[in-house]
């Protein structure tokens, strides 16, 4: 398994840094179509879609949704990211509920739904910062990492109190904490960097807060659909690795919300 993980990851990083960092116009919103359909193929099965033309439809009619708004510039426009906002607060609510609300969304049409305001939102997210020049897609996704990192050697290594066990028993509350603290100096570094001011600064660092929650309501919500499905991973299109959406569960949150509060920063 670790040779495998090691195999993939050698050419899944290459390809994701070319992908969302040298490419520009038409080819950019190809490569993020790319990756979010896939996702969307996954999400199928997670919605009760197991295999053949049912599976195919809703990545269908996603995609032609997409193209409808690269054609007419909707790709880019700000009520797509507040579909998105909304969406997760819905999501949290399910999460935060589980099991006691999962007749709310166990049937496949509500799934499908859950799917649309995670899948699209992010989409547009990527293509919205990719258009600021790419330094805060770039933060964005430190930001994911830096909380992934944080989140595993605090819970490691202090965690104790289970953040949501019947969901996914290995997060701690702890580690969300230590995750936040990775967060907060990497926003410092990059308000530095990016010489902004006071307020902007502050701006920065309240919306890496909010977008570093975020991202953990994102693994969760994954995790809670594939527990009630009952497999371990999304897919097995990367092996070691699981499928696209156990790469970039957490993405689909703080993408689209970080370009939404990304406009307090002047970008």
């Amino acid at each position: 398994m670790l040779k495998q993980r090691i195999l993939t990851a050698a050419w899944l990083a290459p390809l994701a840094l070319v992908g969302l960092f040298g490419l520009d116009g038409i080819a950019f919103a190809l490569f993020t179509t790319a990756i979010v359909l896939l996702g969307a193929w996954e999400w199928a099965n997670l919605a009760g879609l197991e295999a053949g033309a049912r599976r195919w439809k809703p990545v269908l009619g996603l995609a032609a949704l997409m193209a409808l708004l690269g054609l007419t510039g909707q790709h880019l426009a700000s009520w797509p990211l507040w579909l998105g906002a909304l969406g997760w607060l819905v999501n949290l609510r399910w999460v935060v509920g589980y099991p006691a609300r999962l007749a709310q969304w166990r049937s496949t049409a509500m799934r499908l739904a859950m799917g649309l305001w995670v899948l699209l939102p992010a989409w547009v997210g990527f293509n919205v910062l990719h258009e600021t020049g790419g330094v805060w897609l770039l933060f964005v996704l430190l930001l994911v990492w830096g909380a992934d990192i944080g989140a595993y050697f605090v819970g490691k290594s202090l965690g104790q109190r289970k953040l949501a066990p019947r969901v996914s028993p290995g997060k701690t509350r702890e580690g969300v904490i230590g995750g936040l603290v990775v967060t907060g100096l990497l926003a410092l570094v990059f308000a530095d960097w990016q010489a902004l001011s006071l307020g902007a600064t502050l701006v920065l660092v309240a919306a890496t807060a909010v977008v570093t929650l975020a991202s953990v309501v994102g693994d969760l919500l994954e995790s809670m659909l594939k527990r009630h499905r009952g497999i371990k991973d999304s897919s097995q299109l990367l092996p070691g690795h699981g499928g696209v959406l156990d790469r970039i569960d957490s993405l689909c949150a703080a993408v689209p919300l970080f370009a939404l509060l990304a406009g307090g920063l002047g970008a």
